[in-house]
Formats: structure tokens, sequence, C-alpha cells
């Protein structure tokens, strides 16, 4: 798919999400918990968005950084390291949150319950060869 398709489609999927409460309906990814997270460019300094498979944590949202299973850790990583704030629509909802990437048995926990909820997650860090960072996303305020 090349860069203008595969920005349609991605705009069709968030305005899918955008007209029922966060959820998506048609497609691949019908049924799937997805987020949009904004989040601020590393080296650019330029608003960037994804659109990221979520489990919870309590009243936090989790997000890993698989990149599909890629061997390479994804772009937004880079940008929540450098720039934890980030804007996130979740669930019929935009709120501001602030990213921390886990690490130790907390990542390991989160990890756990990602794959839980995701389970098309689980083949993730053997196909990439990678440990899968994870991502808590808590709600600022």
């Amino acid at each position: 798919m090349d860069a203008d398709a595969y920005a349609n489609w991605e705009d069709q999927l968030i305005a899918d999400m955008r007209s029922h409460g966060g959820a998506v309906t048609g497609g691949p990814l019908a049924g799937h918990p997805l987020l949009i997270m904004t989040s601020t460019g590393a080296k650019s300094g330029e608003r960037r968005r994804a659109i990221l498979t979520f489990s919870r944590d309590g009243d936090d949202y989790v997000i890993a950084g698989s990149a599909g299973g890629a061997p390479t850790d994804p772009a937004w990583l880079a940008n929540v390291a450098a720039n934890p704030d980030v804007t996130v629509e979740a669930e019929g909802r935009t709120f501001e949150a602030k990213a921390s990437v886990a690490a130790g048995p907390d990542r390991d926990r989160l990890w756990d319950g990602h794959v839980a909820v995701n389970p098309h997650f689980a083949a993730y860090p053997e196909q990439s060869g990678r440990v899968i960072p994870m991502v808590r996303l808590t709600l600022s305020g």
C-alpha cells in the first residue's frame, strides 16, 4: 500500500472510531481495542499520530511497541521517550496523558496482561527477535 492509500485507510479507520465511540466497526480491525495517540516527534518536534492496540491496567492505558512484529521499535517509541506528554483518543473520549516505558517485572506483567486481551501479540517477540517495550499511558491532571 503506497503512502497516500495508507493515509486514506488510516483516515477512514479514525472516522469509523470517532463515529462509534472509539469502536472499530468495519474492516480487518473490527472489534480490536484501538486508540489514537498523538505524540511530539523526538527529532522533528512535529505532532505525530499513531493508531495502536491497547489494554488496560487500572485507569491506565497500555500499549506495546511491537511495530506489528517488526525487528525494530516503532518510531513513536522514541517520540514518547523524548516527549512523554501525549494526547490520547480512546473509548470515545480525548485526554492528555503521560507516557512511561515500563521496565522489569512491571513490563513483564503489562505484557502478559496485554497478550491476554490481544492474543495475536503473543508471536511478536519471537517474530521480531526482541523484547517488546510496554508503555503505560497515565491520564494527566
